[in-house]
């Protein structure tokens, strides 16, 4: 992991417990929410078994993140070797959205999963993703053997930001009250992507200020191009541990993972090796990545990519 590609976030305050320890034991900050938890890569023939301590690590950097935008990166960490690949191709095409962007992956015929060119609008997931491989690949492993536990770990992640004052419906997000806590877009066609330091908010002093720790100032506008990967037709059935992507039931699972496909109609799978690039490829600035991981809207420099109203940076 390159520490350099993010931004440290100043944290205060005594460790209260065994559990907050371990989230910042030899950490790593990252976009969206600081620190990125210490990999303990599961064997990788076998199939994984963690335990709920486990689980909470491996999950408080995402398990705030709005249920669309979670689900969508649950199913792509099933597919981590696609991941690298994928975040150096939405950096080089962030400046293109909506229309431009889905033209550009069909031009390319990317051959990864349609899992993860769901994430190609957020360059910056993608990186946090691709910058930490191995505890993307703790993610997906869990999901693939234990789905129903990662549900419930992130229903115990985020009913203790809840009852702790941090987790509140803002100008971004609603967050329900229960039974189940869903965190769910106001704008289901603007998908935020929180900043936001596991340590205080899940294991903080309570608060009754609102947004200080959790912040949802930076996100993406998915509009209907992106329905085929799924957007707008992900959600999750917590009741009953369902995950319902591109309205089908997920069916991927440890056993299947070699040869189970998900059912996504609209979008054409290709083949490798990628062929070469039929666009100039334009990386993201260093004040562009900077934004995000500060939980704010990048100011494009680049044009071309329709990011005025309706693209990645504006509302």
């Amino acid at each position: 992991m390159k520490s350099s590609a993010f931004v440290s976030q100043s944290i205060g305050g005594v460790v209260k417990s065994a559990f907050i320890a371990s989230l910042l034991i030899s950490c790593t900050p990252a976009l969206a929410q600081a620190p990125l938890p210490t990999p303990v890569p599961p064997p990788s023939t076998s199939s994984p078994a963690f335990d709920a301590a486990e689980l909470d690590r491996v999950l408080s950097p995402i398990a705030l993140y709005p249920d669309p935008l979670l689900a969508q990166v649950l199913a792509a960490a099933t597919f981590p070797m696609d991941i690298p690949d994928a975040a150096r191709w939405a950096d080089e095409h962030h400046n293109l959205t909506g229309q431009g962007l889905t033209e550009a992956i069909a031009a390319d015929r990317l051959p990864w999963d349609p899992s993860v060119q769901a994430l190609l609008p957020f360059p910056s997931v993608l990186e946090m993703m691709a910058s930490a491989m191995p505890w993307t690949q703790e993610i997906g492993d869990a999901f693939l053997a234990q789905r129903d536990a990662v549900m419930d770990a992130v229903q115990r992640l985020r009913q203790k930001a809840q009852s702790s004052g941090y987790l509140r419906t803002n100008g971004r997000v609603t967050v329900s009250t229960g039974p189940y806590v869903e965190i769910l877009p106001v704008d289901p066609g603007f998908i935020c992507v929180p900043y936001y330091d596991p340590y205080i908010i899940l294991g903080g002093p309570p608060t009754d200020v609102v947004g200080v720790a959790y912040g949802c100032g930076f996100g993406v506008r998915i509009g209907v191009w992106f329905g085929p990967w799924g957007w707008g037709s992900t959600r999750f059935l917590w009741a009953t541990h369902g995950f319902i992507v591109n309205n089908a039931p997920w069916g991927r699972v440890w056993g299947n993972r070699g040869n189970y496909m998900h059912p996504y109609p609209g979008v054409p799978r290709y083949p490798g090796p990628r062929l070469p690039d039929r666009h100039v490829p334009v990386p993201r600035t260093p004040a562009e990545r900077a934004a995000p991981r500060a939980g704010r809207m990048p100011t494009e420099t680049h044009g071309g990519g329709g990011r005025s109203a309706g693209g990645r940076g504006r509302r």
